[in-house]
């Protein structure tokens, strides 16, 4: 087996770069393919800002993406402290040699494995003395020079930039949840909207705003918006929601699921002086969606 190991948060274009290398390779060598990740983050373990910390993927998300580049086997390994203090040498022997049979380990540009804290170059040292090949890749730049990371793409989400979030990760930022009843303030002024609770309550929300989006449900895709925020007009609170108003849609979802794909940007939330000035101002939200297509 040749393998990689890391948390590959979002499965970006760099990881992508890493896992193409990793199929190639295993097929060149007439072996299997396994990558070995961690759930939870190793953060929420860790570190006592965990609260804070947002995912690009679910754990199932992920596995999806991994194995769609053509990866054969992906190993999830329960994250604890425990866990935490192997070191480089004992994770490599216990883990990538003993469990899984490993006889190469691809290493990434900015691979860290164990509480040693190590980088590739070390690592690889340690892995060719414990019997493993080591096979390296470079990091992914995108135009301009600017290197590709979770942390960056988590930014850009953060802000609203969808656009090049999407261009970092190489598919459409999305979130995915159940349809929940709300208030259906929305359907008194003409703009119905499904609010969604999210199945993986860590994963990032893009930053507050109403969005250009693709929605998928019962298996049908649509055009709509969505709004990501407090809604200051008509509520008092602080809590965030999301909530998307489906295009030429009018069928009762309640309880099932919903997919929310961010395509733009529109504006920010705001607070409007009455619900009209609200409804008109979604009537040209609509409009800006419809001229995004």
């Amino acid at each position: 087996m040749v393998v990689a190991t890391g948390f590959f948060d979002g499965v970006h274009l760099g990881h992508r770069l890493v896992l193409e290398r990793l199929v190639s390779t295993a097929r060149e060598r007439g072996e299997g393919s396994v990558v070995v990740t961690f759930w939870p983050h190793p953060r929420n373990v860790l570190q006592d800002d965990a609260r804070n910390l947002r995912l690009l993927t679910s754990l199932s998300e992920k596995k999806e993406l991994i194995s769609s580049v053509g990866v054969d086997r992906v190993e999830v390994l329960p994250f604890t402290r425990a866990f935490s203090r192997l070191t480089t040498r004992e994770y490599l022997e216990e883990y990538v040699k003993g469990r899984l049979g490993g006889r190469a380990i691809l290493l990434g540009y900015d691979n860290r494995i164990g509480s040693d804290l190590l980088g590739p170059d070390e690592i690889g040292e340690i892995a060719e003395s414990v019997g493993l090949d080591v096979i390296r890749t470079g990091s992914l730049s995108v135009p301009g020079g600017k290197v590709i990371s979770s942390t960056k793409i988590r930014e850009a989400i953060s802000c609203g930039d969808v656009v090049t979030a999407a261009g970092m990760l190489g598919y459409k930022y999305s979130l995915l949840g159940v349809v929940v009843a709300g208030n259906r303030l929305g359907r008194t002024i003409g703009f119905p909207t499904a609010n969604m609770r999210l199945y993986e309550p860590l994963k990032l929300l893009p930053g507050n705003g109403v969005y250009s989006v693709e929605v998928e449900s019962l298996g049908r895709h649509f055009r709509g918006m969505c709004n990501i925020g407090t809604r200051p007009t008509v509520n008092a609170g602080n809590d965030r929601t999301v909530e998307a108003n489906i295009f030429d849609f009018d069928e009762d979802i309640y309880g099932l699921d919903l997919r929310v794909t961010f395509l733009k940007k529109i504006r920010e939330e705001r607070r409007f002086d009455s619900l009209e000035a609200l409804r008109d101002q979604l009537v040209i939200d609509r409009q800006a969606c419809l001229d995004n297509s």
